[in-house]
């Protein structure tokens, strides 16, 4: 009689043996070549050719945090993508804003979304925040050989702490090293200037609404004076994502409440091409 080698349908032993709760552990025991640090490097002369994202900006607010990103990608000097997404949400409470290299970076967010989720349902509670940008380092650390070949991936990551019931910004460097942000902070091609105009228009009373308009002025100045950040496209309603994690979770704003942020901004630039001005003193 021979032996029944057909599938029963059941999952394998791998997925039913109890191990950590992290899913890359898992995926380094089961399935290590999965693993975008497990890759073998290609041998590369001279700079890689591949769509970039430019500039993610961050700010804090008595409520929570926003977390935004303009939509342009380029390769070279030239758009690659004048819609790419660039802001995520990682679980319920915090999101990643991605810059660097636009297909590592997004493949980095999904692994670190299954990472989160299986945690999740192993352990039957959330890690913490700082336990998440602690994961989100780890992963970053894993992609240097890429980041050492001019492939660098390098997110922010905010959320809401529902153990301070604050919001909190975490920014890396392609390293992995990791460093906690108050009130704000910006990354990518434009973060010089981007940051440039959060330092003069942060206040830590903010509303929503006011973090939300600051980002975008910050986007707006980024994209001003760098040309790889994309400026609000008005003819094409191409605006910036924007994002809000507070107590009720993450929450991306609709494009309409998007573009009337955008639009009173573009009509106070007609008047003040260089923005809002802060007092002197």
């Amino acid at each position: 009689m021979e032996a029944e080698t057909r599938s029963t349908g059941c999952l394998p032993a791998a997925f039913l043996t109890p191990g950590s709760s992290s899913f890359m552990d898992f995926l380094s025991t089961h399935a290590p070549e999965r693993l975008p640090s497990s890759r073998p490097l290609p041998p590369v002369q001279g700079a890689v050719e591949a769509p970039h994202g430019t500039t993610i900006v961050a700010a804090s607010y008595p409520g929570g945090v926003v977390l935004a990103g303009d939509r342009r990608a380029t390769m070279g000097h030239a758009i690659a993508q004048r819609d790419v997404e660039k802001v995520f949400p990682a679980d319920e409470y915090s999101a990643v804003g991605i810059a660097g290299t636009a297909g590592l970076a997004v493949e980095m967010v999904k692994l670190f979304q299954l990472e989160l989720e299986h945690f999740e349902k192993v352990e039957g509670s959330q890690l913490s925040l700082e336990g998440k940008a602690n994961r989100l380092s780890t992963m970053i650390r894993g992609n240097l050989g890429m980041a050492l070949q001019g492939l660098a991936v390098v997110p922010i990551f905010a959320g809401y702490d529902v153990d301070r019931e604050k919001g909190r910004i975490f920014s890396y460097d392609v390293t992995g090293g990791r460093s906690e942000e108050f009130g704000f902070t910006a990354v990518g091609s434009g973060s010089v200037f981007a940051r440039g105009a959060l330092k003069k228009l942060f206040r830590e009373d903010m509303t929503e609404q006011q973090a939300a308009t600051v980002t975008v002025q910050a986007l707006y100045d980024a994209a001003d004076d760098d040309s790889a950040t994309g400026g609000p496209d008005m003819a094409r309603n191409i605006y910036p994502i924007v994002a809000v994690i507070g107590e009720s979770g993450f929450r991306r704003l609709p494009e309409a409440e998007v573009s009337e942020v955008v639009r009173a901004v573009y009509e106070g630039r007609l008047q003040q091409p260089n923005g809002p001005q802060a007092p002197p003193l």
